[in-house]
């Protein structure tokens, strides 16, 4: 969505691709395309420095649970830049303060680090009900008592969404992430009939971690027994919109953009 966007704008659109993440077709739909492990910081700026980029966009995502599997320095092979910034320029290793930290990376060899939205404001959620399924008062209810909660997750930058029903908190997102939340949503929940809540950050930096959702998410919320999802307005990105409201519609949950 970014590299199309990016492209319609007349942008020369260099991607590197985090290897064993990104996805292939993007090859093919580059000006130029280069691999970089995950952790290879610096091969990342070198090639970008050597493509004379001037503007750098974070697209996609990063799982972060493999980042405390056994021999991570091994399996990960980081280079100077990137064990500069693991061992000594994040104090913690929350999302904000890595990210941040590659993010200063770029921006002190001279490239500007951008929304990620910036080329695909089109596809950011907007306020009211999304689906033609309608949400019950009860789930509304739910959702505004989730709203909170998941708002303070997002300012401690814990996590973004939280598993509600009947004013009960089922399950929060950690380090699992949104998908692994969900799962573990219906295995405690196997009723079904709760509702998710996904948030930005009080202080979301949107040039990265921006929510996100699309089809898969309807997907796993169907097997996992949810009945409605509720996303932030005009701070939550959609993927495949009409395919995503279609299959929501199909599965009986409803999707509403709150604010």
């Amino acid at each position: 969505m970014v590299l199309e966007g990016a492209r319609a704008a007349g942008c020369h659109v260099t991607v590197v691709g985090l290897r064993g993440l990104a996805d292939p077709v993007l090859m093919s739909r580059a000006d130029a395309f280069y691999w970089a492990g995950i952790a290879r910081i610096g091969r990342c700026v070198r090639v970008l420095k050597r493509e004379r980029a001037t503007d750098v966009i974070f697209a996609g995502s990063v799982n972060k649970r493999a980042m405390y599997g056994r021999f991570r320095l091994l399996r990960f092979l980081p280079d100077l830049t990137g064990l500069r910034i693991w061992l000594v320029r994040t104090p913690d290793k929350r999302n904000d303060t890595l990210l941040n930290a590659v993010a200063d990376e770029f921006e002190s060899r001279g490239m500007t680090v951008r929304d990620c939205v910036t080329y695909c404001q089109q596809d950011m959620a907007v306020e009211g009900v999304l689906t033609r399924t309608q949400p019950s008062a009860t789930r509304v209810r739910d959702a505004e008592f989730g709203w909170r909660i998941a708002k303070e997750l997002g300012r401690l930058d814990i996590g973004q969404s939280v598993a509600v029903k009947d004013a009960d908190v089922i399950a929060v997102e950690a380090i699992e992430g949104t998908d692994g939340m969900i799962e573990r949503a219906g295995d405690l929940c196997p009723q079904g009939g709760w509702v998710m809540i996904k948030v930005a950050k009080p202080d979301q930096d949107m040039r990265f971690d921006v929510p996100t959702v699309g089809p898969d998410t309807i997907s796993n919320l169907r097997r996992a027994g949810a009945s409605m999802l509720v996303i932030e307005a005009s701070r939550t990105l959609i993927v495949d919109s009409d395919r995503m409201l279609a299959a929501a519609d199909e599965a009986g949950i409803a999707v509403v953009g709150m604010l």
